[in-house]
């Protein structure tokens, strides 16, 4: 059976998901809703999909049974609510929301009307980031003593002029980290663990007229006794590759974009070297260092296939609302931090 996908949302990111779903042999664009008509209307005529009038009337038709909430971060809640109250399997884009109290109204609506839910964080179906994760469940880094990641982006100051929602706590819910960084959160969280203590700086220095953070540090105690750093800013021109990097007592790698810069263990296999060959050097695309748009929707396209996947076999999705909800803690805990001057400790209170 062929998934039917309703979008609320049109803009920028919303055209990452038609086309992930376009790419897809098992599923298609329904339909798409957005509060101002002529919006919608344009959409949909570039992805051969009705433009509703209304987000009842998409919620409604039995040909869609899933429904990606693709609005700013802030106005997540009420339509992801209103779609698992409908009965629709519910595709977030990242953050899940922007407080935990929203985070989790979205996952005990799903939970109660039994419906799955999804948080989009494409960075875990990178096949780089991918060959990470299985070194570290495979024991090759020994002891785990530090895990890192940057995103050292740059975002002109019309780029935060040209939306009214961005750059604002109540609908952004933050800055560099919140919007940017946080799929590089996500994906530290994945192949550290859990997070016990944060503690950082966060400034903005390059812009004007927004509220949040433009450049952040953080320190990090994972529950595992690893330490560990995270960087983000929009305010690092021309715009740098995304990094992360894994230091354990017999290894070290590093993932720039989605390529492998450094894989070394004390303990080569020969698998090292075919993996190298396909997945090492450097990246062919900025990864949207400096442009928002340059970015690929093939991982939009391998999530919302496990989702897919995840409905028919009902199986967990790999990154349910619990997952998504989690990069949000460690964001809020940092901010916290920041503003305080004190470090804090997870779970958040």
């Amino acid at each position: 059976m062929t998934a039917g996908f309703g979008i609320i949302g049109t803009g920028m990111i919303a055209h990452f998901h038609a086309k992930a779903i376009s790419e897809m042999t098992d599923a298609r664009v329904v339909a798409c809703f957005n509060q101002t008509p002529e919006k919608a209307a344009a959409f949909a005529a570039e992805y051969h999909c009705r433009a509703e009038t209304s987000l009842e009337t998409l919620l409604a038709d039995p040909e869609i049974q899933f429904v990606t909430i693709c609005t700013p971060s802030g106005a997540h809640l009420d339509p992801a609510v209103a779609a698992a109250r409908a009965g629709k399997h519910v595709v977030v884009e990242k953050p899940l929301e922007i407080t935990l109290d929203r985070c989790d109204q979205i996952i005990r609506a799903c939970d109660e009307n039994g419906v799955k839910l999804c948080t989009i964080f494409p960075s875990r179906f990178s096949p780089a980031n991918q060959a990470l994760r299985d070194a570290i469940e495979g024991g090759r880094f020994g002891r785990i003593t530090l895990g890192d990641t940057y995103v050292k982006w740059w975002r002109t100051q019309e780029y935060y002029d040209g939306g009214g929602w961005r750059g604002t706590w109540a609908l952004d819910g933050g800055g560099a980290f919140m919007n940017q960084a946080i799929h590089n959160v996500d994906l530290l969280c994945w192949l550290m663990g859990d997070v016990a203590e944060v503690c950082g700086y966060t400034g903005t220095l390059a812009h004007e007229r927004i509220e949040v953070e433009d450049v952040g540090v953080a320190c990090l105690k994972f529950s595992s006794g690893a330490i560990g750093v995270m960087e983000a800013t929009t305010a690092a021109w021309p715009g740098l590759l995304k990094r992360t990097e894994i230091h354990g007592s017999t290894g070290t790698a590093i993932v720039e974009q989605d390529s492998i810069i450094k894989w070394e263990f004390a303990e080569p296999r020969d698998a090292d070297e075919q993996l190298l060959a396909e997945l090492g050097g450097s990246s062919e695309s900025s990864g949207g260092a400096a442009d928002p748009k340059a970015i690929s929707f093939v991982g939009h396209q391998l999530q919302l296939q496990d989702f897919v996947d995840a409905v028919a076999e009902g199986r967990r999705p790999k990154v349910d609302g619990a997952e998504g909800r989690r990069s949000v803690e460690v964001i809020l805990a940092l901010y916290q931090a920041a503003n305080s001057g004190v470090s804090q400790k997870l779970p958040l209170p």
